[in-house]
């Protein structure tokens, strides 16, 4: 049941649109609420961060669960189901928020949504493609996800811009593509039995049963992440070398638009050349663009870093999650990428702490050439 375009399965299609919808949502309010809790409900810089830092733990723990949930039970569309729409039902409720306690709350939420909803929707993708077409599959899914988060923050400008200056006005519309993503998952994305279910797979997370290769490859996806510190310090940095605050979205708009164009060509050339190949062009990519950062004095070196770095994410990112694939068997898929996910978000914490402590102590120069360094060593 392929369709002209790409080639892909509907199953493959449909998830793109849940991803581009949920990722509209998100971003009309995202960039929106650290200004909405320290201008509106008058909450400190440390408590939006603190918001942050617990969400995404939690988020990643949960990922770690779902994924293994969704093997035991050979069920992947319902628990996918309950992770959008509990991260859809926070939106509106953000509109409704009198004390930055809530926001805290609601966020949360949100990132339980998505930790309940990322590991067994990337098991099913897995297995709604040919072994052949995996890294196009994993890319398409990105590119519709970068394109709802370039879309989500220009539809909001443009309501604040036509319609109204509330915040609370622009959260309560946030709803309505959340709806449609909830649409598109119940109407249009089914679950593919392929095999038939094996025993389930035991409680926990034995390691000794996974493949040598796939423990290497979370070995090594775990050290990278140690030297890929938050993107907040590269739009410190753009700042630092003169880009306006006024041209900061524009730059955030461009990464994104970069991510959106080479996700597809980054997966497919993966699925011809081998993921190896493509993972090493990659981290190349990387340590060039974070020495660029490390090293650039004007202006337009930021935009051309910018869009750059774009290209990083587009041979990354499918390229990564059709690997997991191609090395775990069908039955613990759900598991393995719970582990790709947990891995990921364990390390990221202390990357951006390594990051600032590095920035601060020896200077910017050294805190960019370190996760160039890492990026080259992995």
């Amino acid at each position: 049941e392929k369709n002209s375009f790409l080639g892909l399965s509907r199953n493959v299609r449909n998830l793109g649109w849940v991803s581009l919808f949920n990722d509209i949502s998100s971003e009309m309010i995202y960039p929106l609420l650290p200004l909405f809790l320290t201008q509106v409900l008058g909450a400190g810089v440390i408590f939006v961060g603190l918001i942050e830092g617990i969400a995404e733990s939690v988020s990643s723990f949960l990922k770690l669960f779902s994924g293994w949930f969704s093997d035991r039970f050979q069920k992947r569309k319902g628990i996918i189901f309950f992770g959008y729409f509990l991260a859809s039902v926070t939106r509106p409720f953000m509109g409704l928020t009198t004390s930055a306690y809530h926001v805290l709350l609601l966020r949360f939420f949100d990132r339980v949504g998505k930790g309940v909803r990322t590991s067994p929707r990337d098991a099913l993708l897995s297995q709604s493609c040919n072994d052949d077409e995996r890294g196009k599959a994993f890319g398409f899914q990105r590119a519709m996800d970068h394109a709802g988060a370039m879309t989500g923050p220009l539809i909001a400008s443009l309501l604040m811009a036509t319609l109204t200056q509330k915040l609370r006005v622009i959260f309560y519309l946030a709803a309505i593509p959340a709806a449609l993503c909830l649409w598109v998952l119940y109407r249009g994305v089914y679950e593919v039995r392929r095999n038939p279910s094996p025993a389930s797979p035991p409680l926990g997370l034995h390691l000794k049963s996974w493949d040598r290769e796939f423990k290497y490859f979370l070995l090594i996806i775990t050290l990278f992440t140690l030297g890929n510190s938050s993107d907040a310090f590269l739009l410190l940095r753009a700042k630092d070398l003169g880009i306006g605050i006024v041209s900061i979205p524009i730059l955030w708009f461009l990464l994104h638009l970069s991510k959106t164009i080479f996700s597809i060509p980054g997966g497919t050339l993966s699925d011809r050349m081998g993921r190896r190949r493509v993972m090493i062009l990659a981290w190349i990519v990387y340590g060039l663009v974070y020495l660029g950062f490390a090293f650039a004095s004007k202006a337009y070196h930021v935009w051309l870093l910018f869009f750059t770095y774009g290209l990083f994410f587009g041979l990354s990112e499918g390229t990564e999650r059709a690997w997991v694939a191609d090395l775990v068997e069908e039955s613990k898929r759900g598991t393995a990428y719970g582990a790709y996910h947990f891995f990921i978000g364990i390390a990221a914490l202390p990357a951006s702490l390594l990051m600032g402590l590095i920035w601060k102590a020896v200077g910017v120069q050294w805190a960019f050439s370190f996760g160039a360094v890492m990026a080259l060593i992995c």
